[in-house]
């Protein structure tokens, strides 16, 4: 009765008409365990989740600590807890110095909702740029800066006063302007099927954006907590956002967000009106301990210096003449087939023979892998040769 479909098809809200529905009994390390016993290589971490794997012994300690103690207590920003303030100490002593002052939520969406209020209340503009193929949220306001419009037409009207400009394309630039109260980007694209922008298209942003008072919102969401070789994928560019949004990895498997920015900006939601972003839920103690142990770990075990080489030994594995296009920045992975077919079949191949990957739902043409970061090499040579078999059958 725990396992069944019927309760999960009918009693569980579903988002497609053909759910995976394989079912999970429990999960350790790179692997999740199916009721009968049988372990699935998880290579797309929880899409984006566990870059720590499953049930890490260091941040199931903290997150046990914390229960023991107490859980919610006051909506957020009233009461002071030891847990939340140990994260946001951590947490900006990793950061540069003008990301100093973190407002705590329970979801990636949630924490890109702040960042555009914020933005708004804090330039007085109402203009917001995104960018093409981006994607972060499904709420109205990220659904609204998002850029996939076969997600967005159901739901229209979305939020006025958002443009659309070419990633990583300079001309564009020019479109931003002293009404823009921000441009918002995702610092390696994902959905879109990893997608890099140039040095010197990161520059150029930077230094329109300071011309016109323009704010940076980077979204990594995705890309950061380690995962492109870097803590934060922006470290590879040299230039800093205004505002940082994180979620996924940063609460090693519970649910938490974040956006960053600076003391004085973040000044600018206590007034005109008081209690101008608030939240119930938002820096929960019990997420926030478990972003505390992943701090830890990626502290403790040196993970990201490991992400590179990992990245590239998966990538000198996974040859195939039916490649049209490897796309990767650390272990973050879009690999490009002729069709949408293609990649399913891989994706099916490698379920049925106990390896876990996925594709990309703007990009559907592209397999997609993103696998622990503390994977073992064996680990991986033992997915890459399931894909693998995939691929030559194709």
């Amino acid at each position: 009765m725990e396992f069944s479909h019927e309760i999960f098809l009918k009693n569980i809200a579903q988002t497609t008409g053909s759910p995976i529905l394989l079912e999970v009994e429990k999960a350790a390390g790179s692997y999740l365990y199916s009721p009968d016993g049988k372990a699935y290589l998880d290579l797309i971490s929880g899409v984006g989740v566990n870059h720590l794997g499953h049930q890490h012994p260091h941040i199931i300690n903290r997150i046990k600590e914390q229960v023991d103690k107490h859980l919610h207590v006051m909506v957020y920003g009233e009461f002071v807890q030891s847990t939340p303030n140990l994260l946001a100490k951590k947490l900006t002593e990793l950061l540069p110095p003008s990301l100093n002052c973190c407002y705590f939520t329970n979801s990636g969406t949630e924490a890109n909702e702040g960042a555009l209020k914020l933005v708004k209340r804090y330039t007085g503009r109402t203009e917001i740029i995104s960018c093409r193929g981006s994607y972060h949220g499904s709420t109205h306001g990220s659904l609204s800066v998002s850029g996939n419009e076969t997600k967005k037409q159901a739901f229209r009207p979305l939020l006025p006063d958002v443009k659309f400009v070419r990633f990583n394309n300079m001309d564009d630039l020019k479109m931003i302007t002293t009404k823009t109260a921000c441009i918002i980007m995702e610092t390696v694209q994902g959905d879109a099927g990893v997608r890099v922008p140039s040095q010197e298209y990161m520059t150029a942003l930077r230094a329109k954006c300071d011309d016109t008072g323009t704010l940076i919102i980077f979204d990594e969401i995705q890309a950061g907590m380690g995962r492109t070789g870097k803590m934060f994928a922006f470290e590879h560019f040299n230039i800093v956002p205004d505002i940082l949004t994180t979620a996924k990895a940063l609460g090693g498997g519970l649910p938490i967000g974040a956006f960053i920015s600076s003391y004085e900006k973040m000044t600018s939601l206590t007034h005109d009106p008081m209690l101008g972003h608030i939240t119930t839920f938002g820096g929960n103690p019990a997420s926030c301990a478990a972003a505390l142990g992943v701090l830890e770990v990626f502290e403790n075990e040196n993970i990201v210096a490991q992400v590179e080489a990992k990245g590239q030994l998966i990538e000198s594995l996974l040859q195939h003449h039916k490649i049209i296009e490897i796309r990767r920045k650390g272990m973050m992975f879009a690999i490009d087939f002729a069709s949408s077919d293609d990649v399913f079949k891989i994706a099916k191949y490698c379920l049925d023979h106990g390896v876990i990957t996925f594709w990309f739902l703007s990009c559907p043409n592209s397999f997609r892998i993103s696998p622990p970061l503390n994977i073992s090499e064996e680990d991986i040579r033992k997915g890459c040769a399931v894909i693998q078999e995939a691929f030559n059958l194709l």
